[in-house]
């Protein structure tokens, strides 16, 4: 099964997320594809994948879709429509900072780093998703 973090009202054999359902909501939808929470309840499972992305080296978002799709193992593909205004609302917040540079090929691209309230933003989900998990872990291990 893939992941899919974007804006998608569809559900099909891979589990399709939007992006802005909190974790638990998330967990729930992969464990349930057919059970997508109705309403938005937040952004953290993208913003955590985001921040430490580019917590390693600043990106631009292109690159950082792609790293979390890699390091994922194509379990998680960011839809751009759900990255880019992300990575605008984390602006916003002041979790990343951005500048425009060239790219390798020529091209004008925003490149994204994380600030230091990002850095505490990110710790924080980080602990919660960690948290998650284990709770996840602990119920599947029951035996």
């Amino acid at each position: 099964n893939q992941l899919f973090v974007g804006i998608s009202g569809k559900t099909s054999t891979a589990s399709r997320v939007q992006s802005q359902f909190s974790h638990q909501e998330i967990v729930a939808s992969y464990l349930n594809p057919s059970r997508l929470p109705a309403t938005p309840a937040g952004y953290d499972m993208l913003d955590v994948l985001i921040l430490k992305t580019v917590a390693l080296e600043p990106k631009h978002g292109w690159a950082i879709a792609k790293r979390i799709q890699q390091t994922s193992g194509d379990v998680l593909q960011i839809t751009q429509g759900s990255l880019y205004p992300a990575l605008h609302r984390m602006e916003q917040e002041g979790w990343l900072s951005a500048t425009w540079n060239v790219t390798d090929k020529g091209r004008r691209a925003k490149v994204y780093a994380i600030t230091a309230e990002g850095r505490r933003q990110r710790a924080a989900e980080q602990e919660s998703w960690e948290r998650l998990t284990r709770g996840v872990g602990r119920v599947l291990r029951y035996s």
